[in-house]
């Protein structure tokens, strides 16, 4: 599970730093829904963490809110099955 988790927030992190790059570019994007769904398989912390280091998506309510948001209640799900 942790490499897991590992591989889904680098991967969130590194898709955070090409999107930006590609829109410095004018070039292809990363579809937000992809960024969206790799944050809800478990690499909310990446993709957060690429909002700020890269300064990308900071002026989106939907990332700005929605990604916190995320990754909050992957946390709570986290301590509640810790809890057991």
């Amino acid at each position: 599970m942790k490499i897991y988790l590992l591989i889904m927030n680098v991967l969130g992190l590194v898709l955070m730093l090409a999107d930006k790059q590609f829109a410095i570019r004018k070039t292809r994007r990363i579809p937000e829904a992809t960024l969206f769904a790799v944050a809800a398989l478990g690499g909310s912390l990446g993709v957060w963490a690429g909002i700020w280091l890269f300064r990308h998506k900071t002026r989106k309510a939907k990332f700005t809110i929605g990604i916190p948001v995320i990754l909050a209640a992957q946390a709570a799900i986290w301590w509640l099955a810790m809890a057991k």
